[in-house]
């Protein structure tokens, strides 16, 4: 597995990294077993840098991931967030009060780090990351909290999610920020424009979450239906309607890309994200082996000046149709 750092200076971690919220929720029943296989199966094959998050399943999924993390410590390049509270549903997005969710105030951030030391049994954190900005905490002193616990010797390095070019100026003012993760994929490109511009300003790496938008450009969603109950993709709009038809559309160019170039789908699409600069470390989530080896493939996959100018033909910045959250999700997102 090749490797990438994060932020000028900052650690090395596996190009292609382990998203795990679906192994707890928000993609239909989880399988605790397989997930701890692939866990290990991601380790074996080099794939190092783990996601999780203190929200993701109430702290259930810290929780899971954290016997593997100890007892293979020295191989994983640990990354979870604060900054969400879970409604009563286990999930990050509760639905009512969309503000009241969100709490990036210092006692919540040094509340949220000790707790989540303590679910994942660990004495240190290696990237923490606020999980989403609270408007009604500055920014400064969101940042500062989780320098001090760096101080304090409970989390080497800081990052952000979703935050805007202005945010992430501020909080890079208060602690260098080695890490912003935000979605960003061939049917997401927006963060090109705004805010992939200023992490290459500041040295900051970019972490694209959902690279395979949440599973779409796989080839495996076919219709919104098809989802379990619960499945939180069966909310959002990309994945309903004329939108939905519209998109799958796109995907199906994608698959006959894919076929002639001889890999699948999940692997164009990944290859075309890693392409488009070393400072660039996607996520792929799975909690299952197969797909984890599938995406870790990815990045033996060569593309060519004609490769990488079919795919941005095909999947301009507007390619795709609807929106990617559901209003009071899209309100959590920081654009300042």
């Amino acid at each position: 597995m090749h490797q990438r750092r994060l932020g000028a200076g900052g650690p090395l971690v596996s190009a292609v990294g382990l998203g795990c919220m679906g192994m707890s929720q928000s993609y239909g029943p989880g399988n605790d077993e397989e997930s701890v296989r692939t866990l290990n199966r991601a380790l074996d094959l080099g794939v190092t840098f783990f996601d999780t998050a203190a929200v993701y399943g109430a702290g259930a999924n810290e929780r899971l991931i954290g016997p593997v993390v100890r007892r293979r410590r020295s191989e994983v390049f640990l990354a979870t967030k604060c900054g969400i509270l879970a409604g009563s549903s286990g999930t990050p997005y509760p639905g009512a009060g969309v503000s009241s969710a969100l709490d990036g105030s210092p006692a919540e951030i040094t509340r949220s780090c000790d707790a989540s030391l303590q679910r994942l049994g660990i004495d240190v954190i290696d990237l923490f990351y606020l999980h989403r900005v609270d408007p009604k905490t500055p920014i400064e002193e969101s940042v500062g909290a989780m320098a001090r616990l760096v101080e304090a010797g409970k989390v080497r390095y800081l990052g952000l999610s979703e935050a805007g070019p202005g945010t992430l100026r501020r909080a890079h003012e208060v602690h260098p920020i080695s890490a912003l993760q935000s979605e960003y994929s061939l049917w997401f490109r927006e963060p090109e424009d705004s805010v992939l511009v200023t992490c290459r300003s500041l040295g900051i790496a970019f972490v694209p979450f959902s690279p395979l938008g949440r599973g779409f450009l796989s080839g495996h969603v076919k219709k919104g239906a098809t989802l379990a109950e619960g499945d939180l993709r069966r909310d959002l709009p990309r994945f309903q309607g004329d939108a939905l038809d519209h998109n799958l559309r796109l995907v199906a160019s994608l698959e006959a890309m894919a076929e002639r170039k001889g890999c699948t789908a999940s692997q164009l699409a990944l290859a075309w994200l890693l392409s488009r600069g070393e400072d660039i470390v996607p996520i792929p989530g799975t909690k299952r082996q197969t797909y984890l080896e599938i995406n870790a493939a990815a990045t033996a996959v060569a593309l060519s000046a004609d490769d990488l100018a079919l795919l941005n033909d095909t999947f301009p910045p507007d390619a795709a149709a609807g929106e990617r959250y559901m209003p009071a999700m899209m309100a959590w997102v920081d654009r300042a």
